[in-house]
């Protein structure tokens, strides 16, 4: 792990940081600038390697080029799901996607240092559960439109959150200018991912869809 990397999320301070997300599938030849170019324009807290594929091959060879680029700017990264794979990338974390239920067993195995992050969908109880276990930070989620069945993360649990819950959370999934704008006084973090890498220009779109939450 580079030196200058990060083990923890920063504390959240009173405007939501970025937590960037990167596409389910890209092309290393250029995505590895694209993450550099969005990273240098704007400050990032964290980055998660979230690929759809099971192929270790391919999963090491994207973790060791975004590795590469985040810990260059000191940018923590973790990884989704594949916990087994944390420390021998040399990655700072993971990123659990099953609520709380193996948040406890990622603590074990990854110390204390390391991030342990987990998605709750729109579970209040798992998010506590998981904070409760360890867990750095908890994410709901999506924010806008829904999940196929149906789970959807309203205002008011962030709110909730917020105001009784010390560990950070994350709102994520469909975020748009309008959703950023009114959850920007309730959550720490925003989970930005195909919103911008769909553009031709990720930063920029970065920029437009934060500019009402600054």
């Amino acid at each position: 792990m580079s030196d200058t990397s990060q083990t923890d999320l920063p504390d959240a301070p009173e405007q939501p940081q970025i937590y960037l997300i990167t596409p389910p599938e890209f092309d290393l030849s250029t995505f590895p600038d694209r993450l550099a170019s969005v990273l240098d324009a704007e400050d990032v807290a964290c980055i998660r390697l979230a690929l759809a594929t099971s192929d270790e091959d391919r999963i090491a060879r994207a973790a060791d080029a975004c590795r590469e680029v985040a810990h260059a700017r000191d940018v923590a990264i973790v990884i989704e799901r594949h916990l087994a794979m944390v420390e021998r990338l040399g990655l700072d974390g993971v990123h659990l996607t099953d609520g709380a239920r193996t948040v406890r067993h990622a603590r074990k195995e990854l110390g204390a240092d390391a991030i342990v992050g987990a998605f709750c969908g729109s579970s209040r109880h798992d998010g506590m559960t998981a904070a409760e276990a360890g867990a750095d930070y908890v994410a709901f989620g999506p924010v806008g439109g829904s999940l196929g069945d149906g789970t959807h993360a309203e205002d008011g649990l962030f709110e909730w959150w917020s105001q009784m819950i010390e560990v950070p959370v994350v709102a994520e999934g469909g975020l748009s200018a309008g959703r950023a704008t009114a959850q920007g006084a309730m959550t720490d973090f925003f989970g930005v991912g195909e919103e911008i890498w769909r553009e031709d220009d990720a930063a920029e779109a970065l920029r437009t869809l934060l500019a009402g939450a600054r």
